[in-house]
């Protein structure tokens, strides 16, 4: 059994770095670094997952985690992980996942007794390719070519999820106590308000991973960065939204179970981005963007937020309706608490005919509807700002912009002046903003 788990660790190692002297390209190597670790979290979960549907156990042993044998937990992920992305342009992934599965249906059996395998152990096999494997590879491919750029930070919002609020709590609970038990004592109104109060917390570092991938080109991963420095959004009131917005989440978890572990882990992270990460990411930054980078940094700090957000380069737009009540609202609401590098415009200055609000930032990113109100209030202050991140989560948006179409103001398009409004139920308003001067019509007329 010694042997075997050598076996088990050494080989699949030894490959790996063969197959890195073959594939020398910077992003290929940090791709498979990525797939690694995806591989080594979702294995740790489908070892849980087996224990509890009778798929396969380990043998007690030394120098396990969980049961699972860590030198046969590294070796599994660097088979599942890096080496096949090391090795894609001569294994396509569909072959790719096809050697895995024959390898492990071969191996797995020969590892008795330090595997112990159900009757149903195929199934997990299939599970484990399926919802380990398959992501793995997909996340390290994209991201070792720069393609599919949404679907990678999609694939790596879902890895640091597991991360965060999976694994290392997980982690921290074996070594260094504590458990789940405090949180599965809860009743489900105490767990909704759990829930939401991470997804509160969680929100700012989310509208920064999807301004990386709409404004600036790239992911959070430190070796598949952005390549147009982001200064909105979030990064308008502080450097490092993701990394405050994780380490916040963390906590969350820690007051939930109870986990003294859990904060250390919190402190540790913070330690590590100051320490570490930071003189590395500046260094990179102030080598690529300059004074600009400079200017942005003088101004804006790594933990603690800004009240008003930083501003440079061009005016963003927001276009409002201003012969419609509720557009004609949020334009005095705005125009009160005078936002910073805002025009607010009438839409029928817009060159396109226009059924919602638009916004269009200074580097030409354009919103609709609540998205472009959202985009809007990140102008105003850090509290403002907050509540337009939470209108950008995924799936809020859509379901405000469902409420506001139904019962607020229904998307229209802005009518030639003299045209009437067919029903009075769309909220329109003749009531005209006392800041235009547009030309747009005194009504509104409904969209279908």
């Amino acid at each position: 059994m010694t042997a075997a788990r050598y076996l088990v660790l050494v080989v699949p190692l030894l490959a790996v770095l063969a197959a890195a002297r073959f594939e020398r390209g910077r992003h290929a190597r940090a791709a498979a670094l990525l797939a690694f670790v995806v591989s080594m979290i979702g294995i740790a979960a489908l070892n849980d997952a087996a224990r509890l549907a009778g798929w396969f156990a380990f043998a007690p042993v030394t120098g396990a985690w969980r049961g699972m044998p860590v030198d046969l937990w590294i070796g599994w992920a660097a088979l599942w992980g890096p080496l096949p992305v090391l090795l894609r342009r001569v294994l396509p992934l569909p072959l790719a996942l096809g050697l895995l599965l024959w390898f492990d249906a071969v191996a797995m059996p020969t590892l008795t007794p330090l595997v112990q395998l159900g009757p149903h152990w195929l199934v997990g096999e299939a599970v484990g390719l399926i919802a380990v494997a398959l992501p793995a590879q997909l996340l390290g491919r994209f991201s070792a070519d720069r393609r599919h750029l949404r679907t990678r930070t999609l694939l790596q919002v879902g890895l640091f999820t597991a991360m965060l609020l999976w694994f290392l709590p997980t982690l921290a609970f074996e070594l260094g106590g504590g458990s789940w038990a405090p949180l599965s004592a809860m009743s489900v109104p105490m767990l909704l308000i759990v829930a939401q109060v991470g997804l509160l917390v969680a929100a700012p570092a989310l509208a920064a991973v999807r301004d990386f991938a709409a404004l600036g080109g790239g992911t959070p991963y430190p070796w598949d960065p952005p390549r147009r420095l982001v200064t909105t959004g979030p990064y308008a009131y502080l450097a490092n939204p993701m990394q405050l917005g994780a380490v916040a989440l963390v906590l969350v978890v820690a007051t939930a179970t109870r986990s003294p572990a859990l904060v250390v882990v919190a402190v540790t992270a913070v330690a590590f981005s100051a320490a570490v990460a930071r003189p590395h990411e500046e260094h990179d930054l102030a080598r690529r963007y300059g004074l600009r980078w400079r200017d942005y940094r003088r101004q804006v700090h790594n933990w603690w937020p800004r009240w008003r957000p930083y501003a440079t380069g061009a005016s963003a737009v927001l276009w409002l309706d201003d012969d419609c009540g509720p557009c004609t609202a949020v334009w005095r609401f705005l125009d009160r608490r005078a936002p910073v590098n805002l025009t607010i415009a009438p839409a029928a200055e817009h060159p396109q005919v226009l059924w919602r609000a638009g916004y269009a930032g200074g580097d030409g990113h354009t919103e609709r509807g609540v998205a472009a109100v959202a985009r809007a209030l990140e102008h105003v202050n850090l509290g403002w700002a907050w509540v337009g991140w939470m209108l950008r989560l995924p799936g809020v948006t859509w379901l405000a912009q469902l409420v506001s179409d139904a019962m607020i103001a229904p998307p229209h398009p802005v009518s030639r002046r003299g045209e009437r409004c067919p029903t009075p139920s769309n909220g329109c308003s003749t009531g005209r903003s006392p800041r235009s001067a547009s030309t747009a019509s005194q009504v509104c007329r409904p969209g279908p």
